[in-house]
């Protein structure tokens, strides 16, 4: 009667590549905690003893369901799309499931989502905090164990991973050339959400305006929409002594503002200077172009997905936060103060 072949284990395979079990399981699992050339040789011994993983049997054994919960508040913010291309290429590259949520700035919503994530067995959690959202949520992932990472916004610092950006780079790069080019009245146009991003936006903006010998001459909440950023450039196109440039929150404000200053007949770098923020695709789709702060969506997103990898591997460890770099990208909306434009002061 002939011998049934034993069927080779991951020790067997960790043996093979000479490292520790440990490593092995690393690579089986698709974790980016392995070098180069360490998951070569752990796929090649892989290949030569034919090792299969059983994917079904690790996962009763580790009780993970190689699930990702991912929460965003915004979806029509094409911002937010490429935060989670960053975030998906790397769970997808790990052999995870990745479920996205739109919480639509609602923090009832989005603790209903956490809710089903939770009852499904999800590894960990990504979320960008809706607007309102209070410390308890946060603090109540951490009880229950789920390893979680805030990302551009945060409600409790210290109690969860973090990655977001630094508000105050760009922002001072985007004011230092106004003020070259004559600008002394900068507006403020934000969203009316108030989150961790909101206020470190407004600070970095009034900063840099004080490092310049400068105060705000106009600050405005709105309606984060193309179509009230429009109404609300058409009402100052009209006004005496209004700002001669405007900063924005986002570039969805932004191209809102270009386009009503437009339609007020006033050209954008001409009459007008206007920045956005976030420096996403369409800004460099209008003519002329939006200039905007670049905050590097998609490497905020890779940032995130990386860190929760590590937080899954290791729950004990200190809590991390990374700040990604801004830098200003000027474009035609930006121009000199002249004698036409309204305002200028």
């Amino acid at each position: 009667m002939p011998t049934r072949k034993l069927r080779p284990t991951l020790m067997d395979v960790a043996r093979k590549a000479g490292v520790s079990r440990a490593t092995a399981s690393l690579v089986v699992r698709k974790s980016p905690l392995v070098s180069t050339e360490t998951r070569a040789a752990v796929e090649a011994a892989m290949a030569e003893l034919g090792y299969v993983y059983n994917v079904s049997a690790a996962g009763m054994r580790a009780a993970r369901s190689r699930t990702i919960g991912v929460i965003i508040p915004n979806l029509s913010n094409p911002f937010f799309g490429v935060l989670l291309s960053g975030i998906d290429q790397v769970l997808d590259g790990a052999g995870l499931a990745t479920f996205i949520a739109h919480s639509a700035e609602s923090a009832t919503k989005q603790d209903g989502f956490v809710t089903r994530m939770r009852e499904h067995g999800a590894d960990g959690l990504i979320v960008c905090p809706a607007a309102g959202t209070e410390p308890r949520f946060a603090e109540e992932i951490g009880a229950w164990g789920i390893p979680l990472v805030q990302v551009l916004r945060t409600v409790t610092p210290d109690q969860s991973n973090y990655v977001g950006m630094d508000q105050a780079g760009g922002m001072g790069g985007a004011v230092a050339r106004l003020v070259e080019l004559g600008h002394r009245r900068i507006g403020f146009v934000t969203a009316n959400l108030h989150h961790s991003a909101h206020a470190d936006r407004l600070n970095a903006f009034r900063t840099a305006l004080r490092n310049n010998g400068l105060a705000p001459a106009l600050e405005l909440e709105i309606e984060p929409t193309h179509g009230d950023a429009a109404a609300l450039a058409m009402d100052m196109a009209g006004r005496q002594g209004a700002p001669s440039a405007w900063i924005c929150h986002n570039d969805v404000i932004g191209l809102g503002l270009h386009r009503g200053f437009s339609d007020a007949g006033l050209m954008p770098g001409r009459d007008v200077s206007i920045i956005g923020f976030d420096n996403v695709a369409e800004t460099d789709l209008v003519r002329p172009g939006l200039a905007s702060v670049a905050t590097e969506a998609a490497e905020i997103g890779t940032l995130a997905a990386q860190m929760l990898l590590k937080r899954i591997e290791t729950p004990g460890a200190i809590f991390e936060r990374e700040t990604v770099l801004t830098r200003f990208i000027e474009r035609g909306s930006v121009g000199a103060v002249h004698d036409q434009i309204k305002g200028v002061g």
